[in-house]
């Protein structure tokens, strides 16, 4: 696509008064680097009631800034043309049902098939050039987790969602299959938990945990089998593994959980992988469950709400169970319709 330059006009808001017109251009436009935006402006390309801005000048709440975008953006994500199941979308926000197995953003080695990646190609679509909009990612579903999960598409709704998650209200249900029989109906965890000592990526609930951060956990069982319990999990809090440290530390461990067993014990590090493993496999030792036929854990964001960042109207987003999970729960002999759970 040829780039072709763009005329936009920008009322300052609140939150950026006082801000240089760089910082505040670069919080409208987040795929400009600081460089190529000082540049437009040095070139005249931002101007106020008709008059120039100098790159140092800053702004006022309710200012109206013209801004001639001449330059296309140079900090892109590269887009990947990954199918996406979109729960939810207006101009500022979208909800999506992320796949398992999908990181939410680059990171390590996997730098390709993030849901920003993906999000960015979609966003393209709807702009006159690409990497005009930018995925904020505002909370986080681990790689194998399935679910619901909010990708604010502008810089003010990016804000505004973020500090409703930093002030934990929303309201998040979890669906999970764990080991045992859980015999309490409904029960509470409530364990700090922190980063697990001697590792610098799990986390546990354990006396000693590093940084531990008061944690909160409603269950509510489900449908109990022989030897597993599906659950419902709302965390009041948004810890790193919240819902896996709790169960696992309560003594039901999420199913073909790779990482914690019960107890809130670590499970042993995975053996030496094969020479021709790739990230993007989804098969590991420690993953694995014969008798449900899962590769991952059995964890899905099932249900989201919060206020929507514009209209501050209260929303409620349903992702419906993926297929391998539903596949897993027709193994223990019972079937379960995504849509059929009751929550309260």
């Amino acid at each position: 696509m040829t780039f072709q330059p763009l005329k936009v006009e920008l009322i300052v808001e609140a939150y950026l008064r006082g801000m240089r017109v760089d910082r505040f251009l670069m919080k409208h436009f987040r795929n400009y680097s600081a460089w190529r935006m000082q540049r437009m402006i040095q070139a005249g390309c931002a101007r106020l009631d008709g008059r120039v801005l100098e790159l140092d000048e800053r702004l006022y709440f309710g200012q109206r800034i013209e801004f001639h975008l001449i330059e296309p953006p140079d900090k892109l994500l590269p887009p990947e043309a990954i199918e996406l199941e979109v729960l939810f979308e207006d101009p500022w926000l979208m909800v999506v049902n992320k796949p398992a197995g999908m990181i939410c953003h680059p990171t390590g080695d996997f730098q390709a098939g993030s849901l920003c990646n993906a999000v960015q190609a979609h966003l393209d679509r709807q702009t006159p050039f690409p990497g005009m909009l930018r995925p904020g990612i505002v909370h986080r579903l681990d790689r194998q987790t399935s679910g619901a999960i909010a990708v604010p598409k502008e810089h003010l709704s990016h804000r505004r969602v973020s500090i409703e998650f930093q002030r934990e209200r929303v309201s998040k249900s979890y669906l999970a299959l764990v080991e045992g029989v859980i015999p309490r109906d409904e029960f509470t965890i409530d364990l700090p938990i922190g980063q697990a000592r001697g590792d610098t990526i799990l986390m546990s609930a354990k006396a000693g945990a590093i940084d531990a951060r008061p944690s909160k956990t409603r269950i509510r069982v489900l449908k109990r089998f022989e030897r597993q319990t599906f659950v419902e999990a709302r965390p009041y809090t948004g810890r790193n593994h919240q819902i896996r440290v709790h169960l696992a530390e309560a003594g039901f461990p999420i199913v073909a959980d790779e990482y914690y067993e019960a107890g809130g014990r670590l499970k042993p590090k995975r053996p030496d992988l094969p020479e021709d493993w790739q990230p993007e496999d989804d098969v590991f030792p420690n993953a694995v469950d014969p008798e449900t036929g899962l590769t991952r854990h059995f964890l899905h964001a099932y249900r989201l709400a919060f206020a929507h960042p514009m209209t501050e109207q209260w929303m409620e987003f349903r992702a419906p169970l993926t297929s391998d999970l539903r596949a897993a729960l027709y193994r223990l002999g019972k079937i379960v319709k995504s849509n059929s759970f009751n929550h309260h």
